[in-house]
């Protein structure tokens, strides 16, 4: 294990935990390494590929976060690979080959190719020693970025046959690790933690107006000199008025987020790596998985959105050790914005009834099939809010996963049917022939029905997928799979629509209180008067931290005293037909029936949901026109005045 360390990455020495780590599952058992950002947490899957003797199966949320370690491992002699939505077929074709010939070490994906029923059936035929969870946390309801799919990846663990995992995050709180383990089966001696203290990190907040932000940041950058710094904020347009604002005042500053081209971020990112480019204005669809260790300074413009959100932001900063800052520019400006995101992901009850009635539709045969957009915009949930209901109903035994599988095949041939057929012989030739015979092509494409192929040959729909994707290995073919189709058994039809999803609403509520009560939290950590790097690991269950850092604001004598924004105009002095009447209007005409106060708050506050994209919403006058305004306040007063009406 050390030669290898030495050998193949060139560490003399392992950081802490990480030997541990890898020892644990050297020795055959599931384990979780909960490291601070930047202290070494994918070597323990890396070293522990290179000496397993099969391949290890790396599932990562973010496409960033696989390239950057992909460029990692393939310049230490690591044959790695990652299958994903930008490639074309050839390129995954060659990367699923050199995983069945046993030449690939590491495959990385992301939990949503795990849906993909030609993947699995690929997966089914390759020997697995490894399953490793990135950003571990996303399993966990308790965690601060809950993916629902990520709760199914157990189950997959045992559907391929994979003998143990291994889990990785830097933001997991007591709670959450007890999720992650329960879910894993790991033993407590398993679950190695390093601590949440950063001693080379500088925690200052400071309080400033959001009249004075800009110039504020200005001065402060510019005190720096050019040191790598990153900027977050919370909105796409934010970070580009910030980057020209920066330009102006002779900092040269780049913005970064998820609505620019993906070349143009990839370009973004490779020149801040390299050093032209040394402060980066971005959401937070920046730094997940950059490994640049001399980044200086890490300023959170607007607020995060989550104390775990801070912990990860601040930890790009200083990974060489060396002394770094950390600075929030903090007041209570961007609280009702923050607050916003998370009204938006709370289902109305309505929309969680309209899912059951569905699901009830589906009793006759037990088996419901849907496809998540269509369902999404007949319930106007936002799909992760969606998804989340789903898992909610699995676990009171409602439903079950089955499968989930493209609803439409078709391919194109690269040689003529003949050429094909005769590729086959006996059985399979026979077999071949029924598909060639009754996937009938339109111009260049020729569209698969399973249906008539069972009917008329008794073909399953397994078989045909293998048969497709052979074909399309071997050039024959070229396939290609869409509208993703989600299969559930009803495991029990005997609820009432209206009490469970009054029921379900309540929880979705409640959560909604805790999401809310997550963000003043924050606010409250950012207000401490104790030791912010005390605090902060002292949320993530670190009891070893020292409880005066010495360098923070608030070890500096600086407590910080958050401004309140500026006063807003009354709310009865608004216009609510001014504001209200093109929506009311367009909602009628198009659903037949008035808004209720939930959804019309949503408008005001410019909160987007499913329906608002066919109402095209953004386009009638009075969206986000409160949306400065407290979510509650603007619901009492729609309320009111929708009972006027």
């Amino acid at each position: 294990m050390h030669d290898t360390l030495q050998q193949v990455f060139g560490y003399p020495q392992f950081r802490p935990g990480q030997e541990a780590a890898v020892s644990a599952v050297l020795a055959g058992r599931s384990a979780a390494a909960i490291f601070p950002t930047g202290s070494g947490k994918s070597l323990c899957y890396q070293l522990s590929a290179v000496l397993l003797p099969h391949l290890t199966l790396v599932v990562s949320p973010l496409l960033a976060l696989m390239q950057d370690q992909l460029d990692f491992l393939q310049r230490h002699g690591i044959s790695a690979g990652s299958i994903d939505s930008t490639q074309g077929r050839d390129q995954a074709n060659d990367v699923m080959a050199r995983a069945r010939s046993g030449e690939l070490k590491i495959l990385m994906v992301s939990v949503e190719r795990l849906k993909n029923e030609r993947f699995r059936n690929f997966l089914q035929s390759v020997s697995i020693s490894l399953l490793v969870v990135d950003e571990a946390h996303c399993i966990s309801e308790w965690g601060h970025n809950f993916r629902p799919d990520y709760l199914k990846l157990p189950d997959y663990q045992r559907q391929f046959k994979i003998p143990q995992a291994l889990l990785l995050t830097a933001t997991a709180t007591p709670k959450v690790i007890a999720d992650m383990q329960a879910k894993f089966a790991i033993a407590p001696a398993d679950v190695i933690t390093t601590g949440f203290y950063r001693p080379n990190l500088n925690l200052l907040v400071e309080p400033v107006s959001g009249a004075d932000k800009r110039r504020r940041l200005v001065e402060w950058l510019g005190e720096r000199g050019n040191q790598p710094s990153i900027v977050y904020v919370t909105l796409q347009k934010t970070a580009e008025q910030i980057a020209e604002h920066l330009n102006r005042h002779g900092i040269q500053a780049e913005a970064y987020h998820a609505g620019l081209p993906h070349d143009q971020r990839e370009g973004i990112q490779r020149r801040f790596m390299g050093g032209q480019s040394n402060c980066i204005v971005a959401t937070i669809a920046f730094g997940m998985g950059i490994d640049k260790s001399d980044i200086r300074n890490v300023v959170h413009f607007d607020l995060p959105k989550s104390i775990e959100n801070y912990s990860q932001e601040i930890g790009r900063a200083g990974r060489d050790g060396q002394p770094s800052e950390c600075l929030v520019l903090a007041n209570r400006d961007s609280l009702t914005v923050l607050e916003n995101f998370v009204y938006g992901d709370t289902p109305e009850q309505e929309g969680i009834r309209l899912v059951l009635e569905e699901l009830l539709a589906a009793r006759d045969d037990g088996q419901w099939e849907f496809l998540l957009r269509s369902l999404a915009e007949l319930s106007n949930i936002r799909e992760l809010p969606l998804k989340t209901l789903l898992v909610q109903l699995e676990l009171r035994g409602v439903i079950a996963p089955r499968y989930a599988f493209y609803a439409e095949y078709r391919f194109k041939y690269l040689v003529e049917p003949d050429v094909l057929l005769a590729r086959f012989s006996g059985e399979r030739q026979q077999f071949v022939a029924a598909i060639i015979q009754v996937c009938k092509r339109a111009r260049s494409w020729a569209t698969v029905d399973f249906d008539a192929l069972y009917q008329l040959h008794q073909a399953e729909r397994g078989r045909v997928v293998k048969a497709l994707d052979y074909f399309q290995e071997q050039g024959l073919i070229e396939l290609e799979s869409k509208q993703m189709t989600e299969v559930y058994s009803l495991l029990d039809s005997g609820f009432d629509p209206q009490a469970m999803s009054a029921e379900l609403y309540t929880g979705v509520k409640q959560h909604e209180v805790t999401e809310v009560a997550r963000i003043h939290g924050m606010l409250a950590l950012f207000a401490s008067e104790r030791c912010l790097g005390f605090r902060l690991a002292e949320y993530f269950g670190d009891a070893e931290a020292p409880r005066q850092c010495g360098h923070c604001s608030v070890c500096r004598g600086q407590v910080a005293y958050l401004p309140s924004p500026p006063g807003l105009a009354p709310l009865v002095d608004k216009n609510f037909q001014g504001l209200c009447a093109d929506f009311i209007h367009r909602h009628h005409r198009h659903s037949g029936s008035l808004p209720g106060a939930e959804r019309l708050t949503r408008f005001l506050c410019g909160i987007s949901v499913p329906l608002f994209t066919k109402l095209k919403a953004r386009g009638i006058p009075g969206f986000a026109a409160l949306e400065q305004y407290p979510y509650a306040e603007v619901r009492d007063w729609a309320e009111a005045h929708l009972n006027d009406l």
